[in-house]
């Protein structure tokens, strides 16, 4: 009987089969037989990226650990170590932190983990590339349309260096999503009209302030909640579905429309997120993406399900769980709910450095995350965004925060409010 991670592995490798993945001429980066990995970001999906890489196989040892609070980074050593005993081998100095912290832990491994807030994301890619280093990036990969820009830019770079990149978009690695938009581009359902994409789920908490605690501090501490940080949830979370389709029309929009707000986010702990986003997504022949995301508790509909209607039929990808062309299941009935894209991104990843293969994600998650910095756009200023002004916009969310003294670039009001987008008052910078 196979083992979970056995099973990983072999659908992994059905997955990779079916991927986009190039041949190359190099192993891991150092050559020797251990894999050095560097985790930057020590968080929850930081932690869990680090665990997920570390089940794969057991030649692959953490090495570094960065992070801005020191708490973080000592907690999630506790947690692994106990998790992989004999692959967590971080000494008290390979424990940085600080905003710098990330260029110490690249440089003692061969392979770095990015799952910061994502507004940090592309400076952090950008010092991977330039190091030669394997990286895998969390989504969105920026949160703002230089910071896409940036990653664009280096993923040439990592090209030209025959670097492996894998963003965390995973259902892009899982066989049934895979075979599934494999159908709908063969035409199974014929000519795509529109597609309906959702992740409307439940709320999550913002933070109180620390008694004392810095503005910066705060920020970082609760970075959800600021737009600079996280990207607004409709690119921090939605971003999964509008990369499903970005995947599946193989194209990008010309132009959107939409709507959104804060009607249950109404304290000073949410910053300046809205709590729901509708946008309509216009192609150039036509095609419509209808994208609906939102963060309201009680008895609101909830769904996380992508929908392609064509001529002859419609095609739904459900909750991970249902995949159904026409009405008929797709692939094994009882693979869908075992595929956890989480580890198979890691398995498909680290299997290319060991065998010189590559994959770039890096190119497909910039634009992805440009798509849903697009939706934004039109909801925060409820104005019409074409795809050229969201790809050359001018608006810099992100500053170089050098240590702890540099400034926010938020602040709140004297009462303690955060600046919201107003749509018809907030424009398109």
């Amino acid at each position: 009987m196979n083992t979970r991670r056995e099973f990983i592995n072999q659908t992994a490798k059905a997955a990779a089969a079916t991927a986009f993945i190039s041949a190359a001429t190099h192993a891991h980066a150092r050559g020797s037989g251990k894999i050095k990995i560097a985790l930057i970001g020590c968080g929850g999906r930081g932690t869990g990226a680090a665990s997920q890489a570390l089940v794969t196989e057991t030649d692959i040892e953490l090495v570094a650990l960065a992070d801005i609070f020191e708490e973080k980074a000592q907690q999630t050593r506790k947690i692994l170590a106990d998790k992989h005993p004999g692959q967590v081998n971080v000494a008290d100095d390979h424990i940085f932190t600080g905003f710098q912290a990330y260029k110490q832990a690249m440089a003692v491994a061969d392979v770095v983990l990015c799952a910061t807030p994502p507004g940090f994301r592309p400076q952090h890619f950008e010092e991977a590339v330039r190091l030669g280093k394997h990286a895998f990036i969390e989504k969105p990969v920026a949160t703002d349309a230089n910071g896409a820009r940036r990653v664009l830019a280096a993923a040439e770079e990592a090209k030209k260096k025959n670097l492996n990149v894998c963003v965390g978009l995973q259902r892009r690695y899982q066989p049934t999503y895979i075979e599934t938009i494999k159908r709908i581009q063969d035409g199974t359902i014929g000519d795509v009209m529109f597609m309906r994409v959702f992740w409307n789920g439940s709320a999550r908490a913002g933070l109180e302030r620390h008694e004392g605690e810095s503005e910066l501090a705060y920020q970082m501490r609760n970075w959800y909640f600021f737009t600079w940080l996280s990207g607004d949830h409709i690119l921090e979370q939605h971003v999964h579905n509008l990369d499903v389709a970005h995947w599946a029309l193989g194209k990008l929009p010309v132009r959107a429309q939409g709507l959104g707000g804060r009607q249950v986010r109404k304290a000073k702990i949410n910053g300046q997120i809205f709590d729901h986003h509708f946008v309509e997504f216009e192609y150039e022949n036509g095609t419509r993406v209808y994208s609906q995301c939102h963060q309201q508790a009680g008895k609101c509909h909830r769904s996380v399900s992508e929908h392609a209607h064509g001529t002859k039929g419609v095609a739904e990808m459900v909750d991970h769980q249902r995949f159904l062309i026409n009405g008929q299941p797709v692939g094994d009935r009882k693979r869908g709910p075992s595929e956890i894209g989480h580890e198979l991104e890691h398995v498909a990843f680290f299997d290319n450095i060991r065998s010189g293969k590559t994959r770039n994600d890096a190119e497909y998650g910039a634009k992805s995350t440009l798509m849903g910095i697009m939706g934004r756009m039109a909801t925060y200023t409820g104005q019409v965004i074409t795809w050229e002004q969201a790809l050359n916009s001018k608006e810099i969310l992100v500053p170089d925060i050098v240590d702890w003294n540099s400034e926010a670039p938020v602040r709140p009001d004297s009462e303690g409010w955060y600046p919201v987008a107003a749509p018809g008052v907030t424009m398109p910078i």
